[in-house]
């Protein structure tokens, strides 16, 4: 009977240093399914995936590829046995055509000849209904597009069983059905489909089957059509949570942060954000919307002083009556002021925490400069970390761990916590849950939820669609660093959100 695992691993074991990552791991991917691999952060997923694509080498078990074992100690070898890795963070040539990099390392007999690389290109495209023109620079694609030169580029080569991490984490929903309905056709030709994801919906509508890791354990694999939303997470977690967003009305509301005709260039001249205005209210969660680099991260920077904007205002309006204009002042000086301002940035370890400092120290860059004493105080920081580190469930060693050796949501939760912790008057978050699992982003939502029943102005920038529309009572979106609507995020959808996200009003 001939085999009908594409792969199969037994056994798998890997460790760094004293942390093992993936313990004695067994799984096995069919010809012609899509698997979705879930788990919370630091399960061990991206480790496994890795293994499987030569970045790292198993310390023990074995790996088969349709039923014969073989030794994966580089992508290189990875290929040889028709196994590609999409990653998140696209490895292009942006000067360079589509076609250009596809073939961009690829050993043909004889002289290359890019007339057939190109015919070959297009044939792949028409194969599985890939949108995408050959000739086309990347530096001149949309995000989907580049995301597209990816795949086909692991096709080219030949791959069979392919591994994509996070592939619908900056596309927009039609966006996501195109590459849905691609991926469908991949599988019913016969290849092998791995996806790691975090989002729930996504899982339970496209994949076969779904394997669950826990702690660097493989703990089940079920068929999709037959499981739910709570068994996944049961399992992944360990324990029955609760996935609710208990979104209230807004009440008490009055406009807090006035952002009126704001203007941002970069040094070419080039407007990354474009007479941008909105309100943000007391007592209201705000959801920012738009695909990936369309002035987000740079409009949350520019309020809390980190831009220096070409023009317009952003107006505080502080509890007790005073307003204060915003532009032009740093950070430091906006504290001064008594504006009460937290920023969670997207980038977490660059901006937010020093990754080779501890909690405690990471909770004492908010308020070293208060002291009056070269001595400083280190009770209540550590008290902070204490209760931070408890109440919100952040897995450390202790409080002395630097904060480089936490998981993804680890980190972050210490972040929002710090944040939090300072008592803001306006919150904003550039994708605080990113990379997250589905357990620790509810603690996140929850708490953007409590400070918003605080009568917090809560600015929340997102990717899921799904949960900006649960989470949120207003929605702005951005397209090319401008307003192209505001919506009420209880009556919209997320197919007009997502056709806001497309939209160019400028000129």
């Amino acid at each position: 009977m001939q085999n009908t695992y594409a792969i199969e691993l037994k056994n798998i074991s890997k460790r760094f240093g004293t942390v093992l990552a993936n313990n004695n791991v067994n799984l096995s991917v069919k010809r012609g399914e899509i698997m979705a691999i879930l788990g919370e952060n630091g399960s061990g997923k991206t480790t496994l995936m890795n293994m499987i694509s030569g970045i790292y080498y198993p310390d023990e078990g074995q790996i088969f590829v349709d039923g014969k074992e073989v030794s994966i100690a580089s992508p290189k070898d990875a290929f040889k046995y028709n196994i590609g890795m999409i990653h998140q963070h696209f490895k292009l040539v942006d000067v360079f055509s589509a076609t250009e990099n596809i073939v961009l390392g690829v050993k043909d007999e004889g002289k290359y000849n890019k007339k057939t690389g190109r015919r070959k290109v297009v044939e792949i495209s028409q194969k599985y209904g890939f949108d995408i023109s050959p000739d086309k620079k990347i530096y001149e694609m949309s995000v989907s597009e580049k995301q597209t030169v990816e795949i086909i580029k692991v096709l080219y080569r030949g791959a069979d069983i392919l591994i994509l991490d996070e592939p619908t984490a900056v596309l927009t929903p039609q966006e996501i059905e195109k590459l849905f309905a691609v991926l469908r056709r991949m599988r019913d030709d016969g290849k092998s489909i791995i996806i790691i994801t975090h989002k729930m919906n996504e899982v339970l509508s496209l994949s076969d089957r779904v394997a669950v890791l826990r702690k660097g354990e493989h703990i089940a694999t079920v068929e999709t059509a037959n499981t739910s939303v709570a068994e996944l997470t049961e399992l992944m977690v360990g324990k029955k949570i609760s996935l609710n967003i208990n979104r209230t009305e807004p009440h008490d509301t009055s406009d807090r942060l006035v952002v009126s005709n704001i203007t941002l260039q970069n040094s070419e001249g080039v407007r990354i954000l474009d007479d941008v205005s909105f309100t943000a209210k007391s007592g209201e969660i705000l959801g920012i919307a738009g695909i990936a680099g369309s002035g987000q991260k740079e409009l949350l920077e520019s309020i809390a002083g980190l831009q220096t904007l070409t023009k317009g205002e952003i107006l505080y309006h502080s509890p007790e009556g005073e307003i204060f204009n915003l532009r032009k002042r740093t950070p430091e000086q906006i504290r001064e002021l008594g504006v009460r301002l937290s920023f969670v940035p997207e980038d977490r370890l660059g901006m937010g925490l020093v990754g080779n400092m501890d909690i405690v120290d990471n909770m004492m860059l908010r308020s070293y400069k208060k002291g009056h004493s070269i001595f400083l105080n280190r009770a209540t920081p550590k008290k902070l970390a204490e209760t931070i580190v408890e109440e919100l469930e952040v897995a450390t060693p202790d409080i002395k761990t630097p904060v480089r050796k936490l998981s993804g949501g680890n980190v972050q939760k210490v972040l929002v916590g710090r944040e939090i912790a300072s008592k803001p008057k306006v919150l904003m978050a550039a994708y605080p849950v990113r990379g997250l699992d589905i357990n620790s982003s509810y603690v996140i939502y929850n708490l953007l939820n409590e400070q918003k029943e605080k009568g917090v102005a809560v600015v929340f920038v997102g990717e899921d669609l799904d949960v900006l529309l649960e989470l949120c009572d207003r929605i702005i979106v951005i397209a090319s660093g401008k307003i192209t609507g505001c919506l009420d995020a209880r009556k919209t959808t997320k197919e007009e959100v997502g056709l806001l996200m497309t939209q160019n009003k400028r000129g």
